[in-house]
């Protein structure tokens, strides 16, 4: 007689996951749901930034039961979402941050002309060139240009003071994460953090600097962190308490 052969289960096919819009008191909101298997119950959540929606629910549940937790759940997201304003603010005479300071926008009319962070008499001024329409899509070409020059800088002698190579730096604009580093060298950061103070962007630039080191989360690797940048706890602090304020803006 043979003995007989355990079978492993086979696994099963991952189910797309299903995008819909919700309405949110009038506010439409993008939703994506996705089936896991591990799941045991529903959980909802809001993407950084106020501007999606993620929910995870066990795998073949009824929709029904997807509508009815969203049905009441609707003053849990009135409430959640109240904070992240639809107002961009990103025309003439509105606000934007700029290494942690608030700069007046000014239009200044001209189709051409740089888009430039200027004194007008004390005050913090960004001014922005181009048709009304385009501000914002103007400032945040600004933006990202500032943050690379400024990611740059301090990376590289973040990486010099540990003698760890960079092989490239590059900016995004993720909503999950607020930069990455690869086993290869490659340093990936949201350009957004540039509208934070500068303590704050020189912790990014530390923490993934870190990574070269440690690619890990452990105690190691957050002494290193700290060594690199003495003022961590308070850089963290700042971007938990106003990091998803810098997600919301939509620069389109």
């Amino acid at each position: 007689m043979f003995p007989l052969l355990k079978t492993r289960p086979k696994a099963r096919k991952p189910v797309a996951p299903e995008t819909r819009t919700l309405d949110v008191a009038g506010r439409l909101m993008p939703l994506t749901i996705k089936q896991h298997d591990r799941a045991t119950r529903i959980t909802l959540r809001i993407e950084p930034g106020g501007r999606a929606l993620k929910m995870t629910v066990p795998r073949g549940l009824a929709t029904r039961e997807v509508n009815a937790f969203l049905d009441r759940h609707q003053g849990w997201l009135l409430t959640k979402l109240a904070k992240f304003s639809t107002d961009t603010g990103l025309r003439d005479g509105g606000q934007i941050l700029f290494r942690g300071v608030s700069h007046h926008i000014q239009h200044t009319g001209g189709l051409r002309g740089l888009t430039e962070a200027v004194l007008k008499d004390g005050r913090p001024v960004l001014r922005v060139s181009g048709m009304p329409e385009h501000v914002g899509r103007r400032i945040a070409t600004f933006l990202k240009k500032e943050a690379r020059a400024d990611l740059a800088r301090l990376a590289t002698m973040h990486a010099g003071a540990i003698r760890a190579p960079i092989r490239s730096i590059s900016m995004k604009d993720t909503r999950s994460r607020w930069g990455s580093c690869s086993s290869e060298g490659n340093l990936s950061f949201s350009w957004r953090i540039v509208m934070a103070p500068p303590a704050v962007i020189d912790y990014l630039a530390a923490h993934e600097v870190a990574h070269l080191k440690e690619m890990n989360h452990g105690p190691r690797f957050w002494a290193l962190c700290k060594k690199l940048c003495p003022d961590m706890e308070e850089a963290k602090s700042w971007l938990k308490r106003h990091g998803s304020q810098l997600h919301a803006i939509d620069f389109d």
